[in-house]
């Protein structure tokens, strides 16, 4: 029996693409490396920035930091506020934390920017956790992130009734390798294709679809 919840943030709880496609489009322009077609630049919502800036750019580690760096100059102001919560999200967590579930927020994204976007849609209340990377690189990894949060949880030798939510394949993958199961959500930025190729427990169209599934 599942007590613990993890959510993803990006494509989960909020519609953030805006943000971070118009972030990472900037920060390609500054480096040399444009992409007009915003569209193009979705695979970068989800994933460490640093890992998709070196394979979508074909470049080094030295200048995939620079181009993080030029990344949230444009994202700390402007970009983390192009974002809205998906539909009945907080109607979700509200019924989930009623029916006695520990909610927390397992994310690639900074924490810092993680809570500054809980707190601006009036979220944080839910989370008895939340969790991200650090700015300076450290645990950008799905899997190290659920690793923190479970510590701090007390959970990390109770992972069976621990289970993640998210919309992409790292997000089941991380959870995975972490000893966890997965939720994904179709709603989010991961393709048909590549959550059933990873093979999550089960596949969600709306945030009412995670509440029916802990009925």
């Amino acid at each position: 029996m599942y007590k613990v919840i993890l959510f993803d943030l990006d494509g989960t709880l909020t519609e953030s693409g805006e943000g971070i496609t118009k972030s990472v489009q900037y920060a390609l322009e500054r480096i040399g490396k444009p992409e007009p077609n915003l569209e193009k630049l979705k695979v970068f919502i989800g994933p460490p920035l640093m890992e998709m800036f070196m394979q979508y750019a074909q470049i080094d580690e030295a200048t995939a930091k620079q181009a993080v760096e030029i990344y949230r100059e444009r994202y700390s102001v402007t970009g983390i506020f192009e974002n809205a919560v998906y539909p009945g999200i907080e109607n979700m967590l509200a019924q989930l934390e009623k029916k006695g579930y520990i909610l927390a927020v397992a994310s690639s994204k900074p924490e810092v920017y993680v809570r500054q976007i809980l707190d601006h849609f009036g979220l944080t209340r839910y989370f008895t956790e939340i969790g991200g990377s650090e700015l300076n690189g450290r645990r950008t990894n799905k899997t190290e992130v659920i690793e923190d949060v479970l510590k701090h949880l007390n959970m990390d030798k109770h992972r069976d009734q621990v289970i993640m939510v998210g919309d992409k394949e790292h997000d089941v993958y991380g959870a995975r390798k972490a000893g966890l199961e997965c939720i994904a959500v179709s709603f989010g930025y991961g393709t048909e294709e590549e959550l059933k190729q990873a093979k999550p427990l089960k596949i969600v169209d709306s945030a009412e679809g995670i509440v029916d599934f802990f009925a």
